[in-house]
């Protein structure tokens, strides 16, 4: 093998450079042309890749084989979709009578693919946990006539079909939509909420106003074109095709620094090791896709300019309000500090415009779970290993708990097991806890401004204008002008796609690379990190790319002071009709309709404070100490739903939640009235059955460990209203011998013993969840046969004397629900000698 160039021998090298600068300076001028020849070999490669996937009829970059079920072109309505089911790879089985587990792929100007782009992602880990899964896709190419409407009926067709293949399976499909799939889901299931389980959106944006200061400059872009006028004419010049290429071009803006430079001194500085990922990766991210020139209109009018969806002011064209208030599948939002594409106030602002507080979130049955990545970009939310391996395997593994979530907001956390105190009590390597929130908390995250939501909503209106003013004096022309096959041209010449045309082998000045980059790898000189010379090239990229990101940041600021100054103009706002106190747009939380629904919602469930039974009682007291907690887990809910499972076998998960919901609003409305009620809805049960659900609560509260002293007051607060159900046993005969003082029980003294007893009870210090059971050793062991006994109630039956009964304690629950201070008092209420007994026990102080 002849090599490249000849080198010096050692003794004379060493003999005429005894410092070795010029040895180093060969080595890394030898070593630099190699990567060069290299580094262009790999572009050759992107590029007949880049040629081969666009050819293909059906592209995509899934790491899965997958069969195609339903193809959306033989729809009613066509379109360019379509529904695979994944096939799990060798050695991972899946369960067909697990919930199914669908991906949908974002349409922002990519090919689809990327949510099982590898093995560690959304699909890998959904798999790997035994969900049958599918996955929606698409085309490269529109339908004639295909609508944004159109592709979420067909989401919802296909939703429709996922379901009739899993008949046995009582859970609603989990279904998870990335970036721009996320609204298209919440769309769907704001008009198809039965079809949906929980529903999960990574770095989906929703709120496209919302933005901090100094960040999201892509939210400034509609302003910077004076609106969506710019895309009318790219459509016509397109001959009613968008590019996706323009859409790429965007992103690729966002960040010059990692774009012109960081990427690709990334690869070249690391050319032996990392050209198969990159390859991998430009595969995606260079399969530009078309849309339709209508969706893409609808798209940029109602979303990224006209900021219609969060507030409710969409609308089908056969008349259907799209309102996510209508969903009643649980809301996971995951999002990063560290994406410009989609930063935590858009993700999460939809939250605020849409609810006015956490009760009227409650009142409409809405959970809402989120979690926000401290530093991953917005493909990491999706594609990165380490987010799939830890955020997502979390969220798959507890979805069963997150779909009985009681409504509310939740913030996520998500803590190594091994770091933890309670380690011994963790099954698998992460612990993923929810801490309740409140609406306003959320501004902490979003930090809403009213200026910037006028000078947006004067970006909207002057769209309008431009739009009109295009539409009446240029669209007529351009439309005139544009062909099929002007339209072709123009997508081939565009730069993004022209890149990888050129660095291929359709171009005739490459053809000496690939024998060159092959000569080089038989023979390669690679020269390690201690080379002065490729230290010194370090040093210079990095001062490239901090002098590439200054530039950025003067741009972005720049930018956005213009776009500050120009619609934050009055004179302007008043021209659009903006201008004195005229509101900026529409919050349905505060309008008087909604307010009205929340009081009704309120008064149905103050009317279902006594119906039930122990089921019902349990699961209030268990929400209700839960209530007491910083943060709850999966854990619970696992010993809780096991325990059920047990009581009634046949139990679905579906009314497992109905139950969970229906006693968190019953709490959540009247929490005195609620706990008064609970020796109500035990009445009839014998001693030991009340024991075996004390022992059944402390079962499920002890599998997160140590209680909370607030949440072991309220567990001790529980086990009193328990205790004050326990039918009193029956009165010993009397006889000469039975006297007083003499060893003997009188009538009255077993009573006033188990008063006393109740009352040094609730003097102790509170007990935790880990020690109840040993309190209580004769109380039977949870389980079938313990409470096989318990008698089925009618709650229908109940609830007419209950309500009667319930009725006359409103007045005195409102007095004495400022903090739990006395419960006892208004128990003294119930009807009957042996309620009047139970309730003079001594109850355990106030939790709050």
């Amino acid at each position: 093998m002849m090599p490249l160039m000849t080198t010096l021998p050692p003794a004379l090298a060493s003999w005429m450079d005894p410092f070795g600068f010029g040895r180093a300076a060969f080595d890394y001028w030898r070593d630099g042309l190699e990567r060069s020849t290299l580094y262009l070999d790999v572009m050759r490669e992107r590029g007949n890749q880049y040629l081969e996937h666009i050819e293909k009829t059906k592209p995509n970059v899934l790491g899965f084989d997958a069969d195609v079920l339903v193809d959306g072109r033989d729809l009613p309505r066509p379109v360019n979709y379509e529904l695979m089911r994944v096939l799990p790879p060798e050695g991972v089985e899946t369960d067909p009578l697990m919930r199914p587990f669908v991906v949908v792929d974002p349409r922002a100007g990519h090919g689809p693919g990327i949510g099982g782009f590898k093995p560690d992602s959304e699909l890998g880990v959904a798999l790997r946990a035994g969900h049958p899964c599918y996955f929606i896709g698409f085309l490269p190419y529109p339908e004639p006539g295909q609508t944004v409407e159109d592709v979420v009926d067909a989401e919802v067709a296909f939703l429709r079909h996922v379901i009739s293949l899993h008949t046995d399976t009582a859970e609603k499909p989990m279904v998870v939509g990335n970036c721009q799939a996320g609204w298209q889901i919440m769309m769907a299931a704001a008009l198809e909420p039965e079809v949906f389980g929980p529903i999960l959106i990574a770095g989906a944006p929703l709120s496209y106003w919302a933005g901090h200061r100094g960040q999201a400059p892509m939210r400034y872009t509609g302003g910077m074109t004076g609106g969506s006028w710019v895309t009318s004419l790219l459509s016509d010049l397109g001959d009613g095709l968008f590019d996706g290429a323009w859409l790429v071009q965007n992103f690729e803006r966002l960040n010059p620094a990692n774009t012109w430079w960081s990427k690709q001194y990334h690869l070249y500085s690391r050319v032996d090791t990392e050209a198969e990922r990159y390859l991998d990766f430009e595969r995606w991210w260079g399969g530009h896709v078309v849309l339709g020139g209508q969706e893409i209109q609808y798209i940029v009018d109602n979303l990224f300019v006209g900021n219609r969806l969060s507030t409710a002011q969409m609308v089908t064209a056969d008349g259907r309000r799209i309102d996510l208030r209508n969903l009643r599948s649980p809301v996971v939002v995951f999002c990063s500090r560290g994406d410009d594409i989609t930063p935590p106030p858009q993700a999460l602002g939809w939250v605020q415009d849409l609810y006015e507080d956490t009760d009227d979130l409650v009142a409409n049955d809405q959970t809402i779970v989120y979690c926000v990545h401290d530093t991953t970009g917005h493909l990491g939310i999706f594609v990165s290993g380490s987010v799939s391996r830890k955020e997502h395997a979390e969220f798959t593994a507890n979805m069963d708990y997150i779909d009985v979530l009681p409504p509310g907001l939740y913030e996520t956390a998500i803590s190594r097991a091994e770091d933890r105190p309670d380690a011994e009590l963790i099954e698998r390597d992460y612990l993923l806890e929810f801490q309740p929130r409140s609406v306003a908390e959320l501004d902490r995250e979003i930090q809403h401004r009213d200026d910037d939501e006028r000078r947006f909503a004067t970006v909207a209106r002057v769209s309008e204008i431009h739009q009109g003013l295009y539409r009446t004096f240029l669209q007529p022309w351009v439309k005139a002008l544009a062909t099929p096959e002007s339209a072709h041209w123009m997508r081939r010449m565009h730069p993004n796609r022209m890149g990888y045309r050129l660095l291929s082998d359709r171009n005739p000045l490459m053809v000496p690379v690939p024998v060159l980059a092959d000569r080089v790898r038989r023979d390669r000189h690679e020269v390690g990190e201690d080379n002065v010379f490729r230290a010194l090239e370090g040093v210079v990229s990095s001062q490239i790319t901090h002098a590439l990101e200054a530039w950025r940041e003067l741009r972005d600021r720049s930018l956005e002071r213009w776009f500050q100054d120009v619609y934050g103009q009055p004179l302007l706002q008043v021209l659009v009709g903006l201008g004195g106190d005229a509101p900026v747009r529409r919050h349905p939380g505060a309008e008087p309709e909604q307010r009205r629904f929340v009081q009704q919602r309120r008064q149905a469930m103050h009317e279902k404070v006594a119906e039930g039974g122990s089921h019902e009682a349990v699961m209030r007291s268990v929400i209700y100490v839960l209530g007491g907690a910083p943060a709850t887990d999966g854990r619970n809910f696992q010993r809780l739903r096991a325990s059920r499972a047990e009581l009634e076998p046949d139990a679905r998960l579906a009314d497992f939640k109905h139950l969970v919901r229906e006693q968190f609003f019953i709490l959540e409305q009247d929490r005195e009235l609620a706990l008064e009620a609970i020796p109500t809805l035990l009445e009839g049960l014998a001693a030991d059955e009340i024991d075996a659900h004390l022992e059944h609560i402390d079962h499920v509260l002890a599998a997160s460990g140590e209680l909370s002293e607030r949440a072991a007051r309220r567990f001790a607060r529980i086990r009193t209203l328990f205790e004050s159900a326990r039918p009193e046993a029956p009165a010993p005969s009397s006889s000469p011998d039975d006297t007083p003082g003499e060893g003997g029980t009188s009538g009255s003294a077993k009573p006033a013993a188990a008063q006393s007893e109740a009352s040094s009870a609730s003097d102790a210090p509170a007990p935790s969840a880990s020690t109840q059971v040993a309190e209580t050793p004769e109380a039977p062991k949870t389980g079938p046969a313990a409470r096989k006994a318990a008698p089925a109630r009618d709650a229908t039956a109940k609830s007419a004397p209950s309500k009667a009964a319930m009725a006359s304690k409103t007045a005195s629950s409102e007095a004495s629900a400022k903090a739990e201070e006395s419960p006892a008092k208004s128990g003294t209420r119930r009807s009957g000698t042996r309620q009047a007994a139970a309730r003079r026990r001594k109850s355990p102080p106030s939790d709050d």
